[in-house]
């Protein structure tokens, strides 16, 4: 058995701190909660990003929940991104029964039921504010990153957002730029190689393939308007609480290229909207990412490059990240350097392959005299966690098996009906929910192509006009003379005065036969 003095000692040099904090749980020795040791987390250093890990049902998504309702208390703003759809019940309240009350006996915690201030967002067409970005605002940077252009493709976006921005063609949603793009590539060619360079068909082929593949896993809700204003994330409530947003995004895990979309937006939208804050004394927000493995699952280097450096630069921002995934090896290596506070659930080992990840995930974590990790990592309880967190001098805590406390509020979902009344009450609800239809790219370009069509189908039928007046003689005018009866009527009395003009001069025909009579 540990010396449970020493263990007292060191757990609570490493887990006191100087600036505001909340109990995670109580340290365990021996399978056995410690009286005294309890796990505090800084609120200052929750802006170093964070990692929950563990297999599924060893209680991820209850210490996520936990986690979210300490910031809240602390007035820190919260962003849930529920997956698997079992995080909306943070906005009731929770009920005791005899397993919250003998945990809360053992950590020496009393339970207080709480429901939590809370918005239901959504990326679809599910109950809740949706969430949308222009086209424009993602840019062409992010745009090639998210369909995996090369940088000669890359190069071409850029260009037609170029072209976009000086024609004054407004780029909301994904059928503007499928039509910019057809436009560049047929009838409007001429003019943009006259103006930014030669265009390649290959290029805009691939591009538009591409987009469409993008389209094909629903990226059409995403691109539009109204555009999501980051600031609307980072509200407190009129009781002091943060507002805990909570992104329902259960119909996106079979598409995970928009999920990949949604989140790259979303973070480098925070990076360039919030401020340097430099240290504070508790972040602005932190943003929980469930089943985090799909950000990663089709990502292409370029993209996990552009994630880790957001997630290096964005804590500056006072924003902190954190991953909750079934194992750690979900996360590139990069990416798990930067996250100071680990929460390990159980693993199991069923096979040879998973010993040797157990193995990996156990020296990830500091070395302790107080446990074997590797063992311990498959015994952990439900409920139960490795702990690490960084100090106030950025130094890693000491592992600790932690209990972790139970949430207060409710441990399950809401019903249909009290999601109906929390959306009904939103006040960022009826704010994105409008549905908008500006005049954009699409509607200008298909007026400019319908205009053009017309004047040419006119012209050509001017053309054709004046091409048959060539081929036809030109007709005489009919005059009185032409009339068939005045021609009748001129050539009788031209007759007429003929025969009495030739008679006067004797010329008639019959008066030569005609005897004289003398």
């Amino acid at each position: 058995m540990a010396d449970s003095s020493k263990f007292i000692e060191t757990i609570k040099a490493g887990y006191t701190f100087k600036g505001e904090c909340f109990k995670m749980g109580g340290a365990m020795l021996d399978g056995a909660v410690v009286p005294g040791a309890d796990v505090m987390i800084p609120l200052k250093m929750m802006n170093r990003h964070g990692l929950i890990a563990g297999a599924t049902g060893t209680g991820k998504t209850k210490t996520l929940q936990m986690l979210a309702e300490g910031l809240s208390e602390a007035s820190v703003p919260v962003l849930l991104l529920d997956i698997k759809g079992d995080l909306s019940g943070i906005a009731a309240a929770g009920t005791l029964n005899d397993k919250i009350t003998d945990r809360c006996q053992k950590l020496n915690i009393e339970f207080k039921p709480t429901a939590y201030p809370a918005d239901l967002l959504t990326l679809s067409n599910q109950k809740g504010a949706r969430l949308r970005a222009t086209v424009s605002e993602f840019g062409p940077v992010l745009l090639s990153k998210i369909l995996g252009l090369n940088d000669t493709q890359g190069g071409f976006v850029a260009m037609i957002f170029k072209y976009c921005d000086d024609s004054k063609l407004p780029l909301l949603d994904l059928k503007d730029f499928i039509k910019v793009l057809q436009f560049v590539s047929d009838e409007g060619k001429p003019e943009l190689e006259k103006t930014y360079g030669k265009i390649s068909t290959t290029s805009t082929g691939t591009i538009l393939r591409k987009v469409i593949e993008l389209q094909q896993q629903g990226a059409d809700v995403f691109f539009g308007e109204k555009s999501f204003e980051v600031d609307d994330l980072m509200r407190i409530s009129a009781d002091g609480k943060g507002m805990i947003s909570i992104v329902r995004v259960t119909d996106l895990q079979d598409r995970p290229k928009l999920f990949s979309t949604f989140m790259l937006q979303l973070l480098a939208e925070l990076y360039a909207t919030c401020a340097e804050e430099g240290d504070m004394d508790k972040p602005k927000l932190v943003m929980f990412i469930d089943e985090a493995h799909l950000i990663f699952q089709e990502a292409n280097d370029a993209l996990l490059q552009q994630i880790e450096t957001i997630i290096k630069l964005i804590r500056s921002k006072g924003i902190g990240i954190y991953f909750c995934t079934q194992n750690p090896m979900d996360v590139p290596a990069p990416v798990l350097a930067q996250l100071g506070l680990k929460v390990q659930h159980a693993l199991r080992a069923f096979t040879a392959a998973d010993r040797k990840v157990i193995k990996q995930t156990s020296e990830n974590y500091p070395e302790t005299v107080f446990y074997k990790t590797e063992d311990l990592i498959t015994q952990l309880g439900t409920g139960e966690a490795l702990v690490t967190v960084l100090n106030e001098k950025g130094i890693p805590s000491p592992l600790v098996h932690c209990m972790i406390r139970p949430p207060q509020s409710r441990m399950d979902i809401l019903s249909d009906a009290e999601i109906d009344t929390l959306v009904s009450r939103s006040k960022i609800a009826a704010k994105y929910n409008e549905v908008i239809d500006n005049k954009s790219a699409y509607e200008i370009l298909t007026d400019k192509l319908e205009e053009a069509a017309k004047r040419e189908e006119k012209q050509q039928q001017q053309e054709a006009e004046e091409k048959a007046e060539r081929k036809t003689p030109a007709k005489k005018e009919k005059g009185f003379f032409d009339d068939p009866t005045v021609k009748s009527m001129t050539r009788t009395a031209g007759n007429s005065i003929v025969r009495t003009l030739l008679g006067v001069l004797g010329l008639g025909g019959r008066s030569r036969s005609r005897k004289s009579l003398f």
